[in-house]
């Protein structure tokens, strides 16, 4: 069993750095004359008040203040919630076809304005834990809507799972990528990833039997096409066919996606499907932690190609799935060792990457817990719905143990 002191430390722990250091500083960077929120803030914490918002970043920031509403009650976490979800309807909304566009710029006029599905799901992601936090009718429409513009114009009734973007208009576009680093393919899995994600989500206030049987079809792709049975790692890049592309392997998106899986799982409520994906997040969560982890210096890893770290500079987001991955690993197997692991990354984190004097956690370390100068505090993919939900779901999980 697990010491009562180091859980109790662990719980203060994580509570006082979601309310004393990650959401305070959100709170400041809320963009009060133009609406929604500053979208791109340097390492030393300077606001570029001119730079161009992506919803990404907005429909993030929404979740994680409705989180933490619902969770907390702070009436400031409601207004920064409020003012995200009143830019993501007036900036980001495509009135016209429906959707959501990709960037807007600082007054929120559309600059980007593909559709990117990744996208629509954090956009029902953030829509529905608003409808969670605040019962608004409205947010929950509009969560259904995305709901049916992904299976209208995404889904692939030939070869199921999603088609990565579309045009402004729902037509097939050349470049699917979502980032520069991403290979130019029909699907991927961290677009289903995070449609199973914001699926499970909007299942908790919309019991509708289509999102149900969509849903389950997912999370079987997840199990039968996006796993690797020999390996228990996820694959990244796929053709129409499901014909996978590449061999690397990203220790973040397996230990998110091993307790993602079992969320949807626990929400669906199918008995032998919870069973099937509680033994395989048992495993995957055992893969990630003998081959993730750096056993010199802490932490885990980003990606690996052939068996060996891509580089061993280690980034914000997957020591933030890590601590959440491995508690879940914990309550799946009550191995010690799963306790122990979440706790490192957990000190890893707060001696690395949390940044004491400006708030916040810093994009990147490297090997040895250096930070590099270049890489921003905010901008387009950084955000607080990792940092804050590792927090509030290492709270939730804590005392379940405590009980």
């Amino acid at each position: 069993m697990t010491d009562l002191g180091s859980r109790s430390t662990f719980r203060i722990e994580v509570e006082e750095e979601l309310r004393q250091d990650i959401l305070p500083y959100w709170l400041r960077l809320m963009d009060r004359e133009r609406g929604g929120f500053f979208g791109l803030v340097s390492a030393d914490n300077r606001i570029d008040r001119e730079a161009d918002k992506g919803c990404i970043l907005n429909s993030r920031i929404l979740w994680t203040f409705s989180a933490a509403h619902r969770l907390l009650g702070v009436p400031a976490y409601r207004e920064a919630a409020q003012q995200a979800y009143d830019f993501l309807r007036s900036a980001f909304w495509d009135e016209r076809h429906s959707g959501l566009y990709w960037m807007v710029d600082a007054a929120g006029k559309p600059v980007q304005t593909r559709k990117q599905i990744y996208n629509l799901a954090f956009g029902i992601y953030g829509l529905a834990e608003y409808h969670r936090m605040s019962g608004d009718p409205e947010s929950l429409d509009r969560a259904v809507r995305l709901f049916q513009d992904i299976e209208a114009h995404s889904h692939d009734r030939t070869h199921l799972g999603y088609i990565e973007g579309l045009t402004e208009d729902w037509q097939p576009i050349a470049d699917l990528r979502l980032s520069d680093k991403d290979l130019n393919e029909k699907k991927s899995m961290n677009t289903h990833l995070h449609v199973l994600e914001a699926y499970t989500n909007l299942l908790r206030v919309w019991k509708d039997p289509k999102l149900e049987e969509q849903q389950t079809a997912l999370l079987g792709i997840m199990l039968d096409r996006i796993l690797d049975p020999a390996t228990a790692h996820f694959r990244l890049f796929f053709d129409e066919s499901w014909h996978s592309r590449v061999s690397r392997v990203s220790y973040g998106h397996d230990i998110e996606g091993s307790w993602l899986m079992c969320e949807a799982a626990e929400v669906l409520g199918f008995e032998p499907l919870r069973i099937r994906v509680r033994e395989i997040a048992a495993r995957m969560a055992r893969c990630a932690l003998a081959e993730g982890l750096d056993p010199e210096h802490g932490g885990l890893f980003d990606e690996s190609l052939d068996g060996k770290p891509e580089s061993t500079d280690k980034s914000w987001w997957p020591q933030a799935e890590a601590v959440v991955g491995f508690l879940n690993g914990f309550e799946l197997t009550g191995e010690q060792k799963f306790f122990e692991a979440a706790m490192s990354t957990w000190r890893f984190i707060q001696a690395h990457f949390v940044d004491r004097q400006g708030g916040e956690w810093y994009w990147r370390v490297d090997r040895t817990g250096r930070v590099p100068a270049s890489r921003p505090k905010v901008e387009p993919w950084k955000c607080p719905y990792h940092n804050s939900r590792a927090c509030m779901e290492a709270m939730d999980r804590l005392d379940r143990l405590a009980d």
